[in-house]
């Protein structure tokens, strides 16, 4: 067992195995909430860490056919010990690079890609010698651009794609979703409370969308009633 391993509530009756290298975290929840997938669509979450966004898509709504990319086998096996426990039967766990996909998942079928991936631009700040940690904190396994590159080619035409980012990568997600044919047509800045900077934005494009219309959705302030309705039945000690 690893260290730290637990089962924590996802609300709903569904819980999920995370570890002190695998967990969850407030951004993932807010985006997760921020795609709010429509019933039946086919979805697939990239860099699915211990699967919380395809797990909380599914504790909404079963019919959701769910296709999890994860690099990491130590995430893969408790993100598919989460799935058996809770008898989930619509959701596909991929433990291959994002890179990699063609050949193994299918391309230009997916209504949905949702990514919160590693903030960190690779090569900068002090890095953790756990290799595990670089990968997920770190552009050591991948950038931006090959995020979107494989949100580009799994998406069908008017598909969304849904990611998250610190605000100082901003103009590198912007550029890089229109480089990729996903026109950026919704985003969100989060706040911890008012008169504090932006820690955080949720923005959504358009798999070959026409371009401009973005729309600026108020901001979401972490201490506020919407918070609290949007954490539902979580406990908020298990948020970082």
């Amino acid at each position: 067992m690893a260290k730290g391993e637990r089962l924590e509530p996802l609300g709903g009756g569904i819980g999920i195995f995370v570890d002190d290298m695998y967990h969850f975290s407030t951004d993932t929840i807010l985006l997760a909430d921020f795609s709010a997938p429509a019933k039946g669509i086919k979805a697939a979450d990239l860099g699915a860490g211990c699967g919380t966004i395809p797990l909380l898509w599914t504790r909404n709504d079963r019919t959701i056919d769910i296709t999890a990319v994860e690099i990491q086998s130590e995430a893969c096996e408790l993100f598919r010990r989460s799935i058996e426990h809770n008898g989930i039967e619509n959701i596909d766990v991929k433990n291959i690079d994002l890179r990699e996909l063609a050949g193994v998942v299918p391309f230009g079928c997916f209504d949905l890609v949702s990514c919160n991936p590693p903030y960190k631009l690779g090569g900068s700040g002090i890095k953790n010698p756990d290799g595990e940690k670089l990968l997920a904190r770190h552009e050591e396994s991948c950038t931006i651009d090959d995020v979107t590159s494989a949100a580009k080619k799994l998406l069908q035409f008017g598909g969304r794609f849904v990611m998250c980012q610190r605000p100082e990568r901003l103009t590198d997600v912007l550029g890089s979703m229109r480089q990729n044919d996903l026109e950026p047509k919704r985003i969100r800045f989060v706040q911890q409370r008012e008169g504090k900077a932006p820690k955080l934005f949720l923005v959504e494009g358009r798999r070959g969308g026409k371009r401009g219309g973005l729309v600026t959705e108020p901001t979401l302030y972490i201490e506020s009633d919407e918070m609290t309705k949007i954490y539902g039945e979580y406990k908020e000690g298990y948020l970082e």
